[in-house]
């Protein structure tokens, strides 16, 4: 895509999130209603991921979940544009939040000890870390979009919430804000490949699964936190908590992260993003996303 069309799509996109959050909640309703009714690849993605994920569930509940999660990612438009585009002001004025176990990490904080905050894909991530960088210093790491237009816009907006963000592969950059105990949010729950990942059970399915945290909490003495958040009658709630995982061996840890990370997708399916293709590197070789 060029840029001139990009500057058009993100102009539209911009004067979107001008609506009212009322408004916005209509239109996000819609627009995951034809996202559901038109066949793209992506929901694809998610119907095969749900269906492998859940197999003790009925097909009716199954298709219930990925029906609300389809319909759901229409809000990612609005959640991400206020994320990136609006004011603290107006965030706090328009959006209903809670977050539970902030005073927790602030203590920590305030201790200059690293904390490698770990979070789920959720489909409103960007409104979730938005908020959290409204109440703590935070940083990202993240995976640079391919678009270096793009990418500007994203890393732009994404400096409202976090102090800096850095690409997933310059582990030397994050490493040393642990080290100078900066709090880190970090995302272990996608298909990196099986060169620098551990084949580590995903929803009792072989999965991909990062060997980087246990490493980086080794080298860098940091403390873990998870990060969960969820929607609730249109009020967002975000839970921080500490974890005490197994921390003296890689697998082990990772076995406990994956748990960790599933019990928290269980709570509330529909809002995870199942688009990605979680068991390419596995299940994957069977050509199950074909």
């Amino acid at each position: 895509m060029n840029n001139a069309l990009l500057i058009i799509l993100i102009s539209f996109w911009r004067a979107l999130i001008l609506l009212p959050r009322w408004l916005q909640l209509i239109f996000s309703s819609l627009i995951g209603l034809l996202f559901y009714l038109i066949p793209i690849k992506r929901n694809k993605y998610s119907k095969i991921n749900i269906d492998l994920c859940f197999p003790s569930k009925t097909p009716e509940e199954r298709n219930d979940i990925f029906k609300r999660n389809i319909i759901s990612s229409g809000q990612v438009l609005f959640d991400t544009g206020i994320a990136w585009f609006w004011s603290d002001q107006r965030i706090k004025k328009n959006i209903s939040y809670e977050i539970n176990g902030l005073s927790s990490l602030l203590k920590h904080q305030a201790s200059n000890k690293g904390i490698l905050l770990f979070f789920k894909h959720s489909l409103h991530l960007e409104l979730d870390s938005r908020i959290l960088g409204m109440h703590a210093e935070i940083y990202g790491v993240e995976r640079e979009h391919n678009s270096k237009y793009f990418q500007s816009i994203q890393k732009q907006g994404r400096l409202k919430s976090m102090l800096d963000v850095v690409d997933r592969k310059n582990t030397l950059r994050f490493i040393k804000w642990l080290k100078d105990g900066k709090t880190v949010l970090y995302a272990p729950d996608q298909d990196y490949g099986m060169k620098k990942s551990n084949e580590i059970k995903f929803f009792n399915l072989p999965a991909a699964t990062i060997s980087a945290p246990f490493k980086i909490i080794q080298k860098t003495n940091c403390k873990a936190y998870f990060l969960d958040s969820y929607f609730k009658k249109n009020k967002l709630f975000i839970d921080i908590e500490e974890l005490t995982l197994n921390d003296e061996e890689e697998l082990g840890f990772s076995k406990n992260l994956n748990s960790y990370i599933e019990e928290k997708i269980k709570l509330n399916p529909h809002e995870y993003l199942w688009q990605h293709r979680r068991f390419k590197s596995t299940l994957g070789k069977n050509k199950i996303y074909k």
